[in-house]
């Protein structure tokens, strides 16, 4: 090897090295709770947008997985949440999704709907869980035992993965959106209040996937 090739292979290791120190202490609580069982992490996107789902994910990862650059899905690129998403698929226990729409989410409020879809994430995942890793809230009507972790996408690495599993599911929802309600610009904005949305909603009116709750300062027969 040529010495830049020596010092190249360093910096690669040493940032391998640091990735791996990252995700340990991101590990704290599964190893706090290690003890208990299966734990699963819990988390959700899509409480803020005017339009599309609010969806949940769960995930449970074997003990001691390793799934380099897991992170806050708010944190990460959308090609590094698409090739973490295929990680995770591939290396978890399971995987459980919850998705609720507009309409649920105008009838019972967002935070109803979150805890619905998060309570749909559990009981769609194909084994039972003996702990759940939420993050920040706790699930009512769930019987399992529950943690709530104050910003935990970016603490625990079940819970990281649980927000990239939910993250890349409503993207790609939206994605196809803006194939069905053009003018929108789901595909870009993923149904958040942006410029264009906004003045797409004053100019052609909510489609289908809006919240009703949600519009009512853009569009008065919302």
């Amino acid at each position: 090897m040529t010495k830049a090739e020596v010092l190249r292979e360093q910096k690669r290791q040493e940032k391998l090295k640091a990735e791996r120190e990252r995700l340990e202490n991101m590990k704290e609580y599964e190893y706090k709770y290690r003890d208990r069982g299966m734990l699963c992490g819990i988390d959700e996107v899509g409480r803020g947008p005017l339009a599309g789902p609010v969806v949940a994910g769960a995930v449970i990862l074997p003990k001691d997985c390793e799934i380099l650059y897991l992170n806050d899905s708010k944190k990460l690129s959308e090609k590094k949440r698409e090739l973490l998403y295929d990680e995770i698929i591939e290396k978890a226990v399971a995987v459980g999704l919850g998705v609720v729409g507009p309409d649920r989410i105008d009838e019972i409020n967002i935070l109803q709907a979150t805890y619905e879809a998060m309570r749909m994430a559990i009981a769609n995942l194909k084994v039972c869980p003996d702990l759940l890793l939420n993050d920040a809230v706790t699930i009512p009507k769930v019987e399992i035992p529950q943690v709530p972790i104050i910003k935990g996408d970016a603490k625990s690495v079940s819970i990281a993965a649980a927000s990239i599993i939910a993250k890349v599911t409503r993207d790609r929802m939206m994605v196809e959106y803006e194939n069905l309600y053009p003018g929108y610009g789901f595909a870009s904005n993923k149904g958040y209040g942006a410029a264009k949305h906004i003045a797409a909603l004053k100019e052609i009116g909510p489609c289908v996937i809006h919240r009703k709750t949600f519009i009512k300062n853009f569009v008065s027969e919302a």
